[in-house]
């Protein structure tokens, strides 16, 4: 249970009990700050009944105890715990005894002051040496110094033994409290962002006859809010981190891609994480000139790692593009176009007079999903210089046309089935055939003016054979789709990029094959990822086993999956919004509206989203019929 307000997590077994083994504890920025927080009243541990999420960044625990001698089975204390990512614990005793009690509480404390990593990997030594400190404890290493201090004092405290004793009397049906708060010297208290008044993502509600819609969206909304991080010499511009507990810095990536599904919630995230990229940009003369950096990515048993960097710098400038449709003011638009004219002048280059953009890397493939990048990075890259009077995009549009000739040809390979696209191409032209989900992004055109989305890289009869690979039952787990074909060879449930349910690239596909005009196959992921969401209690992990989904079966969580993940709650997001099909374009003041028709959740209603600046709500109809109850004044809509 991963309680969540960035830079604080709080991560905990359902037990309650903070013991000190695995990851368990409280961290401030990667760092353990308090690893033992053992609660005993009377002597004796409570009985853990009760774990829940209350919040992104809060869980309560309930414990009972039987203190009253020979008063039957009937417990007569409640103990109840809340924890929070801020570094608090509150901890509340109610009494439910005949008469006075006498309680002795002691709570255990103790940590290593470990970094997140290091406990990872299981090289943590042992618990520091506490000293007491104001009214609790405080442990010191080289790497910094934390303490925990407590209200009321305790009536002792026990340095060498990590110990806070109080010794309250509870009247019948009375209550005690104790308030701990963890904190890491030299950091100020945490200020969650998606808390403040000034968060940049609406709080957006969902109805309908799918009661799950309402939970799901709601906990999507709020796991967004908890990721939120704020770049600190720019406090203005906040980003999405990529998840807890694994990745709770800046991955470009994920964070342009989170942004983006995000755009339904307004445009301020969108304009932030552009500008926290744009500051990272390489802009030194050279063949990296232009790009947004970013790590390397393991692309599963046939592809040798992958660079996020150029994804980043691809979606760069599509983000800009429909920010711009969604309603991202035209001041702010021209401070980032320059960047993204930058990402656009690298792919010219860095492509010349070839078709493909391949791997940085000497020798490196020719990636599927890297040339769909790169074509809706061109035809929505060209779309934004027109509007804003820049030259270069018939250029870019031109290069697309090439590339959508070439690419039918040589990425596609045929066979009895069907055909099916390459996964890449080696260097030598030789295709890679084995299926796998980085073929969606073939889906995602990207959306233009008026309404339309750009074209695609395969045509009518292409498109139509991945849509129902994409909805086989070697893709489709039934709990979403799997990274690779359950009958490729280096298939594997867990793998995270050979077999995995990967949340992200479900929600592209359900949109894609939506917009492309394959209802069933996309209803039938958006139902499997609904079902697995319910299963994690609606927060779902970036990634989950893809074993076939069967009767009384859930969903398998992956062991090393961020949970809450930025992309995965972002897909919420984009999963629910695709039902109504909301496609802006509030330069022209016009919203279209494509929802779709064969409902596959039933009627369902969407307040409080963001449409040019301006509070949005809309309602699909049983039938398939979309209105807009709630729109920004003037806004048209398209046809």
């Amino acid at each position: 249970m991963i309680c969540v307000a960035l830079p604080g997590l709080a991560i905990s077994t359902d037990q309650g009990q903070l013991t000190g083994h695995g990851l368990e504890g409280f961290y401030r920025a990667g760092r353990r700050i308090l690893s033992r927080c053992q609660v005993r009243v009377a002597g004796r541990e409570p009985l853990a009944v009760q774990a829940r999420m209350t919040s992104a960044d809060r869980a309560r625990f309930v414990g009972t105890l039987r203190v009253t001698p020979h008063g039957g089975p009937d417990p007569d204390i409640v103990v109840e715990r809340t924890r929070s990512a801020d570094g608090t614990e509150l901890i509340m005793l109610h009494s439910a005894a005949a008469r006075p009690l006498r309680l002795p509480v002691e709570v255990a404390l103790g940590t290593d002051l470990a970094d997140l990593g290091a406990i990872a990997s299981g090289t943590v030594g042992s618990e520091l040496a506490a000293t007491v400190h104001d009214s609790g404890l405080r442990w010191s290493c080289a790497a910094g110094a934390s303490s925990v201090t407590a209200d009321p004092p305790p009536a002792d405290a026990i340095a060498s033994a990590g110990l806070l004793r109080w010794d309250f009397e509870v009247p019948p049906g009375g209550t005690v409290r104790v308030e701990l708060r963890v904190r890491l010297e030299g950091a100020g208290p945490v200020r969650a962002v998606g808390r403040a008044a000034t968060s940049p993502l609406a709080t957006a509600q969902a109805t309908g006859d799918d009661p799950r819609v309402r939970a799901f969206l709601a906990t999507s909304v709020a796991d967004l809010q908890a990721l939120l991080v704020r770049d600190p010499a720019h406090p203005a511009d906040t980003h999405l981190a990529a998840g807890a507990p694994w990745r709770c810095g800046l991955a470009p990536a994920d964070a342009l891609a989170a942004a983006r599904m995000t755009l339904p919630l307004g445009t301020r995230l969108a304009a932030g994480t552009l500008r926290t990229l744009a500051r990272t940009q390489i802009t030194a003369p050279g063949p990296r000139c232009g790009m947004i950096p970013g790590p390397r990515r393991d692309a599963g048993a046939h592809l040798p790692p992958g660079c996020t960097g150029i994804e980043a710098t691809l979606l760069f400038p599509v983000l800009l593009a429909e920010a711009r449709r969604w309603g991202l003011p035209d001041p702010e638009t021209e401070e980032l176009l320059p960047a993204a004219e930058r990402c656009l002048t690298w792919l010219r280059t860095t492509v010349g007079d070839g078709p493909y953009l391949s791997d940085p890397q000497p020798g490196g493939p020719v990636r599927c999903e890297t040339q769909a990048h790169a074509h809706r990075a061109a035809l929505l890259g060209a779309d934004l210089l027109d509007a804003c009077g820049r030259p270069g995009g018939e250029g870019l549009r031109e290069w697309a046309r090439k590339l959508r000739a070439t690419f039918r040809r040589d990425f596609w390979i045929d066979d009895p089935g069907g055909g099916r696209p390459a996964a890449a191409r080696t260097p030598d032209g030789r295709p890679l055939s084995h299926l796998c989900a980085t073929a969606v992004h073939l889906l995602d055109t990207g959306l233009l003016g008026g309404g339309a989305h750009a074209p695609g890289l395969l045509d009518r009869v292409q498109t139509e054979q991945l849509a129902r690979l994409l909805g086989s039952p070697v893709m489709d787990s039934g709990w979403g789709l799997r990274g690779l074909g359950a009958k490729e060879i280096g298939y594997n449930p867990f793998g995270h990029r050979s077999g995995a349910v990967r949340v992200h690239e479900t929600a592209i596909a359900v949109a894609g094959l939506a917009v492309a005009g394959y209802e069933k196959e996309g209803a039938a992921l958006l139902r499997g990822v609904l079902t697995a969401a319910e299963a994690f209690g609606h927060r779902l992990p970036e990634m989950y086993a893809g074993e076939r989904r069967g009767d009384g079966t859930a969903p398998l969580p992956h062991p090393a999956a961020c949970r809450p993940a930025a992309t995965a709650a972002a897909a919420g997001v984009l999963l629910l919004t695709t039902l109504a099909g909301v496609r802006p374009d509030a330069p022209a003041g016009t919203v279209t509206l494509r929802p779709l028709r064969g409902t596959p959740l039933g009627e369902i209603g969407l307040t409080g989203l963001r449409v040019a600046g301006a509070p949005f709500s809309v309602r699909v109809s049983r039938l398939g019929l979309a209105m807009v109850e709630e729109a920004a004044d003037g806004l048209q809509l398209g046809v």
